[in-house]
Order: structure tokens, then C-alpha cells, then sequence
């Protein structure tokens, strides 16, 4: 009798032992589930540029010729483009695919939309010189839904939003002298709440001796296309690394 006992309990408790293991699993499971969506997920990139350091280091581009510090871009955050993650090219001819990606934009398509988005666009987007915007369309815009009007009127209103905040009142103040990863993100933080800084990364090249800041790229998340404040977009996405510690904020003109 004892020995059935021992026989039957042994089932009974890798039984109980597998259910066991799977609630645990399925706890785990559903915490790092949770951590994950606390974390959040970037669904675009914002890029931003900033134009003089950009000139610093590419002074050949047509853009950058006769930059003073009258321009608008000495002094504002310039229009890069809006990355959706992982989607590019969205039913591009391959032709046209294979032009864009060979450099020469002005080649290809011009866009179509109202002569003051296109107007606009030419100020707070410099590259619209070398075709840039064409470029930005075909790689990114066709993932985005709408026309290239839709596409290019949201980021001309989340770059005025950007330029609005104390981020660029920090790099207007700063021309000619350093910024830091703290003071960037804490402009984020004051400009779009608290953690915005953390969905922050600041790129920078080096320009001789010096580290020249070139631009910033914002992780963003939700619909970008329904009046979303800025705020909300960023504090949906997902952290990032900062990249660069530390990069000069150029003044315009190349030396």
C-alpha cells in the first residue's frame, strides 16, 4: 500500500511542479510584457539638422554655399525628415528606387503641393536645394500615407513646435560654445515633460580639432497625421542612446 501511495503521489506532484513552472513562466512572461510597453516602442524618427555644423562638414553641398548668419537656419533647427521605423520606399518603382538611391534627387520627381507649403519648406528645409525633399518623400513619405502636402505639413508643424521650445533657445544661446547631454535632454525635459530628453540622440562630427553638433533625431510614437501635441509623440516612443556627450554648436559660415 505504501508503495502505491509513493507511485501514484509522484504524477500527481510533477503534475503540480509543471503547472507550477508555467504560471511562473507565464508571470515572468507578462511582467517583461509589461516592462516592455512601459518602455515604449518608437515608430518614427524626427530628424533634425543643425545647419551650420552640417555645412562644417559637408561645405561642398549646394545648400551651404553663402550661409550667413542672417539665414533663418544660423539660428533655428533646420528640417531633416520623418523616418516611419523600419518602412522605406513604400511602392516605389524599382527605377526610381535605384535614382533615389544613387544621389542625384534633383532627377528625380518634383512634388506637388500648395505653393505656400512648398514655399515654407524652402526656408526650414535648405536640402530642398539638392533635392532633399524629393529624396525624403520616395524614401519615407510613400510608408507615410496621404500626399507629399499631408506628409511634409506634419513635420513642418512639428519642426516649429521644436523651434519654439527652450531645446533651440538653448543652441541660439550656445553658438560658438559647447553643449552638453545633460543640458539637452533637461531642454527636452522642460520644453515636453519629464523623460522626453531620454527618446533623444544628438549626432556630431568632427570638423578638425572639434566635435561640431549636425543634428538631433527625436524618436516618436502614435499618429502623427491627427494634430498629436509633440509632447505625447515623443513620451509614447521608446528610449534611446544619446550618442554624443558633448559637441560645439557651430555659427554660420564656413571658415
Amino acid at each position: 500500500m505504501q508503495g502505491n501511495v509513493r507511485t501514484s503521489f509522484r504524477p500527481l506532484f510533477y503534475r503540480l511542479s509543471v503547472f507550477t513552472l508555467a504560471v511562473m513562466f507565464a508571470s515572468s512572461a507578462f511582467s517583461e510584457e509589461q516592462a516592455s510597453s512601459a518602455k515604449g516602442k518608437t515608430e518614427y524618427i524626427l530628424a533634425i539638422s543643425w545647419q551650420p555644423g552640417f555645412c562644417e562638414t559637408r561645405p561642398t553641398r549646394t545648400e551651404c554655399a553663402g550661409q550667413t548668419s542672417e539665414r533663418y537656419d544660423a539660428t533655428h533647427f533646420s528640417l531633416h525628415g520623418l523616418w516611419p521605423v523600419k518602412k522605406s520606399y513604400c511602392g516605389v518603382a524599382a527605377d526610381i528606387k535605384a535614382r533615389a538611391q544613387k544621389g542625384d534627387w534633383l532627377e528625380l520627381p518634383q512634388l506637388a503641393m500648395a505653393q505656400e507649403i512648398a514655399a515654407k519648406l524652402k526656408v526650414v528645409m535648405p536640402g530642398t536645394q539638392s533635392g532633399l525633399d524629393r529624396h525624403q518623400w520616395l524614401r519615407s513619405g510613400t510608408c507615410h500615407g496621404g500626399t507629399a502636402q499631408d506628409y511634409f505639413s506634419v513635420q513642418l508643424r512639428l519642426l516649429e513646435d521644436i523651434n519654439a521650445s527652450a531645446v533651440r533657445t538653448l543652441f541660439a544661446g550656445r553658438i560658438g560654445q559647447d553643449v552638453t547631454e545633460s543640458e539637452v535632454k533637461q531642454a527636452f525635459d522642460d520644453s515636453f515633460g519629464t523623460g522626453a530628453g531620454d527618446r533623444v540622440r544628438m549626432r556630431c562630427q568632427k570638423a578638425g580639432a572639434r566635435s561640431v553638433v549636425t543634428g538631433l533625431t527625436i524618436g516618436l510614437s502614435g499618429d502623427v497625421s491627427a494634430n498629436a501635441g509633440l509632447s505625447s509623440l515623443i513620451l509614447a516612443a521608446g528610449d534611446t542612446d544619446f550618442k554624443c556627450a558633448k559637441g560645439t554648436v557651430d555659427a554660420a559660415g564656413i571658415p
